[in-house]
């Protein structure tokens, strides 16, 4: 391991948290030069939007683009004056006239100067790092593989090395629809990211001949709410077709795989358990498996979720070679899925639990040793505080697991206390992040190896500030040897009362598994009828997921209605079913004879309203209106008289029943 450069932390500038009003000058120019392109609302619109009319949008787009330390090597003032970008006159004088005005804007900033009481290590900036290898990974059955280091463009490479290439484009507006992710990603918004048919076919071809495969991502879902499932990885035809998709459903993920087993649509699909809610709003690595022995597995964060396959493995014969390889959105660009992608990996084989363990572990991003030098606190030649560090994303930086580590293979450090650690960046401890801050723990000959002393098995994210070029990082103690500074923690602010939320209904609806379960119980037709369970897993995602009654869409009403008329139509066809629901009622009669007088009617009326309605509750339907409504449906469907069909009657019990089971009085809760 190499020694960093020793350089002392040094007084900073950092941008104010709003634009400040030497910024104008700045915004002017952009407005004034750079409207046709650097726009939302642009024909040809080009990232980043600094020349959005709005002057605070303007300036947390510009930050990227201006060198605070020197303002000639702004990125505004190098387009100008090297590359002859855009320029509205003269080049050189465009040029000089943004730095003069980034120049009268860097002036204004107060230098942040580094408090002379703290006791702290030297500095580095990320790039002053040692790049940590990233060889730990177990590639051997590697076909696809997009590692998105390229941060501009759209064109994600596969950089597996299987020929043929199976590049993907992405689709819409950058920073609109999509944006690159600091440290190696991308978030997607409204965009996906397609293969060709052609390139695609690899994929089947390789998977086909050793009957297994595993993919891999490492995702940021965006939130907890998505449905669809959402298609975070696919290699489909459209919504009802497909090979394999890795999904989100809410909390869980879904693999959807097809086989000789599941349908063309690779359902049924093995999801994680909704209790579980394995999946979450922030980086994590997620596997999904499939081999002929053992089927589907999903794995997340290194560990296998437990859930279970009920469909036999089966076998890939079936597989389409047609079909398109995917990411962010189905081929038909819906379904789409909200979430950062770091990597994304496509394997021929089933990779073992140690597999993907060791794939955890190896981690995602760029990644760095960053060896802050203490070897003028402590009598350790050589000595250093060392943190992998990588950026987390456009916004961040994680540092993670500190040691304490000499590069003199001969020393031998000893009774070396250190405390209240805590992270700085460009002249000033850090505001947020400081996970380190009750490290408490002692350095000995007995705990030190060649490796170092892990200091704390902890990660935390610190805000980026000017970027991984320019933000200069260091350590500060409150003791390190003999050296100590007292920290005194501020008296934390009393949280202001809570302002009075929106007022929220007492009344929700049934989910769709409350939906499934309440009509199986109401009817007494099991949940396992063939053909109810059907029509459940075809209608599964079209009924409600939350229980907020503002969220009710009419396609939630259509699919209940389909469930209802399902369940209702089974009650009637089970001779012992309907005899314990309708007790006393004819159905070998005809439609005009079942239906002649009130009190055969009340026999399918009353059963009706005292079975799904209930009879006594402080807040229902009123039962004389709903007698009224279903009286008139009866009227109607039996207007044939006569001239009805042999069924009429069962047909007219099913409307009847499926026209209040499939009603608010079910729905609502």
């Amino acid at each position: 391991m190499f020694a960093p450069p020793i350089k002392s932390a040094g007084d900073s500038k950092s941008f104010p948290e709003n634009a400040p009003g030497e910024f104008a000058a700045i915004h002017q120019l952009l407005t004034d030069h750079c409207v046709e392109c650097h726009t939302e609302s642009s024909a040809t619109p080009q990232a980043p939007f600094f020349a959005n009319s709005d002057e605070a949008v303007a300036y947390e787009a510009a930050k990227s683009k201006i060198d605070l330390d020197t303002p000639s090597s702004s990125r505004l003032v190098v387009r100008l004056r090297s590359e002859f970008h855009n320029c509205w006159g003269d080049c050189q004088s465009d040029a000089q006239e943004m730095e003069d005005a980034i120049t009268a804007f860097t002036n204004a900033i107060v230098l942040t100067q580094v408090d002379s009481q703290l006791v702290l290590s030297k500095a580095l900036t990320l790039t002053d790092g040692i790049v940590a290898s990233s060889g730990s990974r177990y590639e051997t059955n590697l076909i696809a593989l997009y590692e998105f280091k390229t941060g501009q463009g759209d064109t994600l490479f596969d950089t597996s090395g299987v020929e043929p290439g199976l590049h993907l484009t992405l689709s819409g507006v950058e920073d609109v629809d999509y944006k690159w992710v600091g440290g190696w990603g991308v978030e997607f918004i409204t965009s996906k990211a397609q293969g060709s048919t052609t390139a695609s076919k690899k994929l089947s071809d390789f998977i086909k001949a050793s009957g297994e495969y595993s993919i891999e991502a490492w995702a940021v879902p965006s939130n907890v709410t998505q449905e669809g499932p959402a298609r975070i990885v696919s290699y489909s035809g459209g919504v009802d077709a497909r090979n394999f998709t890795l999904g989100q459903t809410l909390y869980n993920y879904d693999f959807l795989h097809r086989s000789s087993t599941t349908d063309g649509n690779g359902e049924p699909a093995l999801s994680t358990a909704d209790d579980d809610e394995d999946l979450q709003a922030t980086q994590q690595h997620v596997v999904v498996t499939f081999d002929p022995v053992n089927g589907r597995r999903i794995y997340v964060n290194g560990a296998g979720t437990e859930d279970v396959d009920e469909q036999s493995p089966g076998n890939l014969t079936d597989w389409d070679d047609t079909f398109a390889f995917v990411l962010g959105s189905e081929v038909s660009s819906n379904r789409q899925w909200k979430g950062k992608l770091r990597l994304v990996a496509i394997h021929n084989r089933a990779l073992t639990a140690e597999q993907i363990a060791q794939n955890f572990a190896a981690g995602v991003g760029e990644k760095f040793f960053l060896l802050f030098s203490v070897s003028d606190l402590v009598d350790v030649p050589d000595s250093y505080v060392m943190f992998e560090v990588s950026q987390f994303d456009s916004y961040s930086y994680l540092f993670n697991q500190p040691a304490f580590i000499s590069l003199d293979q001969d020393a031998q450090p000893n009774n070396i206390r250190v405390q209240g650690m805590r992270i700085g960046i460009n002249g000033r401890e850090a505001s947020v992040g400081q996970a380190y801050r009750n490290v408490d723990t002692t350095i000995t000959t007995d705990s030190y190896t060649a490796s170092g002393q892990v200091l704390s098995d902890l990660g935390t994210i610190i805000a980026l500030e000017k970027g991984p070029e320019s933000d200069e990082f260091f350590v500060t103690f409150e003791r390190l040897g003999d050296n100590t500074n007292v920290v005194v923690e501020p008296t934390p602010l009393q949280p202001a009362a809570p302002a009075d939320s929106d007022p929220v209904s007492d009344i929700g609806l049934r989910t769709f598994d409350e939906i499934n379960a309440t009509m199986a119980a109401t009817t007494g037709v099991s949940i396992t009828n063939a053909n109810v369970q059907a029509t459940f897993n075809t209608i599964k995602q079209q009924l409600p997921t939350v229980e907020n009654v503002e969220g009710f869409l009419s396609s939630h009403q259509v699919a209940v209605s389909q469930l209802a008329i399902e369940y209702c139509n089974a009650l009637v066809e089970d001779n012992s079913l309907r005899a314990t629901f309708f007790p006393g009622f004819s159905f070998g009669a005809s439609a005009s004879a079942a239906f002649d007088s009130n009190a055969e009617r009340d026999l399918v009326i009353d059963a009706i309203l005292d079975n799904v309605m209930g009879t006594g509750l402080a807040s229902q339907p009123n039962s004389a209106t709903v007698k009224t409504e279903l009286n008139d449906l009866i009227d109607k469907l039996t207007a044939c008289g006569g001239g009805c069909a042999a069924d009429r009657t069962e047909t007219v019990v099913k409307a009847a029943c499926a026209a209040t089971l499939g009603s608010a009085a079910l729905l609502l809760q």
